[in-house]
C-alpha cells in the first residue's frame, strides 16, 4: 500500500488498493449510488492514488425522490418496493452506470438505525452491482452501530466489486441480465 493510501482514514481497512489496480489493469471504471453509505464507497475509493483513472463519479441519494430523479430508479419501483428494497438496488446500480457511462455501477442502500424503516429492521442492506454480464444484488443482515453497519456495506461492496472484477461472481449474487 501507498504511503499516502495508509494516511487516508477510510482505505487501510479496505481492499480499496487491490480494487483501483485491478481496475486500471483491465481498463474498467465504476461509479456509486449510494444511499445509506452516503458518498463513503467512492470517498473510500478516492484516497486510493490512481483512483481518478477508474471512479468516474457518482450521486448521493439519501432522500428517496433523488433516487429516481438522479439515479434513474423507476418511481413505480420506489412506490411499491420502497427505497430500502433489492430492485431498489439493483436500480440504483444500473442507473449510475449508466448515467455515469462506467463499466461497474454500485447501488448502495439499507437501513442504518437507529430506527426501522418502511419494515425493514436495521441493519437491512442491499448491494447491488450492475456490469458488463448483468446486475447482482446482494443481501446483508448488517450488525452493530451506524457507522459499523455504513463502514461494513463499503467493505462489503468494495470486496464483491473486486471479486467480480477478477472474475470471480458472487456467492451471494442473484445475477439477473442487463436489459
Amino acid at each position: 500500500m501507498s504511503p499516502s493510501a495508509e494516511r487516508d482514514p477510510l482505505t487501510p481497512p479496505t481492499c480499496a488498493p487491490d480494487l483501483v489496480a485491478a481496475l486500471a489493469a483491465t481498463g474498467q471504471t465504476v461509479a456509486s449510488a449510494e444511499s445509506l453509505t452516503a458518498g463513503l464507497f467512492a470517498a473510500t475509493l478516492a484516497g486510493v492514488p490512481g483512483a481518478s483513472a477508474v471512479l468516474r463519479g457518482g450521486v448521493i441519494v439519501y432522500a428517496t425522490e433523488l433516487k429516481a430523479q438522479l439515479a434513474g430508479v423507476p418511481q413505480e419501483v420506489l412506490d411499491r418496493d420502497g427505497p430500502v428494497a433489492p430492485t431498489t438496488a439493483r436500480a440504483l446500480a444500473a442507473g449510475v452506470r449508466e448515467r455515469c457511462a462506467a463499466t461497474w455501477g454500485i447501488g448502495l442502500t439499507g437501513v442504518a438505525g437507529p430506527d426501522p424503516q418502511d419494515g425493514r429492521p436495521v441493519g437491512t442492506v442491499y448491494i447491488g452491482i450492475a456490469g458488463p454480464e448483468g446486475t447482482d444484488v446482494v443481501e446483508l443482515a448488517a450488525q452493530g452501530d451506524r457507522w459499523a453497519i455504513r463502514s461494513g456495506t463499503t467493505r462489503r461492496a468494495l470486496s464483491e466489486l473486486l471479486d467480480r472484477v477478477r472474475g470471480q461472481g458472487g456467492a451471494d449474487a442473484d445475477l439477473e441480465p442487463p436489459g
